[in-house]
């Protein structure tokens, strides 16, 4: 007996693919990080097989993690790190930061949203914000004795992954936004 050739998949069937990732990482069973290296492992399969290691394994029930929803981030005179599994109750996140540090890690935030949106003001603080690699990010906002900077690694955008905006006002502060690599296993790691 021979087995089934692989055929290349069509693009129905991976945008159906990308749908139930996006569904899954909204519902809480993949961070962003790894909804994004899926997706694009669902946009470069090569035959149905690869389309089909590109969703396998996705977890019926939410993953353990913080259940606790944000909207909101407030620090004054303190530091606020928000880092590992958490969940973005919609796609706006508003940021206050007066004579702290917050730090924003997005790589393993739940969203279904194709627009993360952040926005507020700095004042005499530090803020980064970490992204995964092969997102899209938009950063402005006025800046006034502010150092501001973004260093995003070089490389191809990864379809169906959210926007990123961020539009923060600084005042005598650091603003940075940074990319950081995939720490997923394979087959679903960015890169070769």
């Amino acid at each position: 007996m021979t087995s089934p050739v692989p055929r290349p998949p069509s693009d129905v069937e991976r945008e159906r693919a990308a749908e139930m990732l996006q569904r899954a990482c909204g519902d809480g069973r993949l961070t962003l990080e790894e909804f994004s290296a899926r997706v694009g492992a669902v946009w470069a399969a090569e035959d149905d097989t690869a389309l089909e290691q590109a969703t396998a394994g996705l977890v019926t029930t939410p993953i353990v993690g913080s259940s606790h929803t944000v909207d909101r981030i407030v620090t004054v005179f303190s530091d606020n790190k928000r880092r590992g599994r958490w969940k973005l109750r919609t796609g706006r996140l508003k940021l206050r930061n007066i004579f702290g540090s917050t730090e924003i890690d997005l790589r393993a935030v739940l969203t279904d949203q194709s627009v993360i949106e952040i926005s507020g003001v700095c004042a005499f603080g530090e803020l980064k914000v970490i992204v995964p690699e092969g997102v899209e990010v938009d950063f402005i906002g006025a800046t006034y004795f502010t150092s501001r900077h973004i260093r995003l690694a070089a490389v191809p955008r990864v379809p169906g992954t959210p926007e990123i905006r961020i539009e923060v006002t600084g005042w005598f502060s650091s603003i940075e936004v940074d990319s950081k690599p995939y720490a997923l296993p394979p087959p679903y790691q960015a890169g070769p």
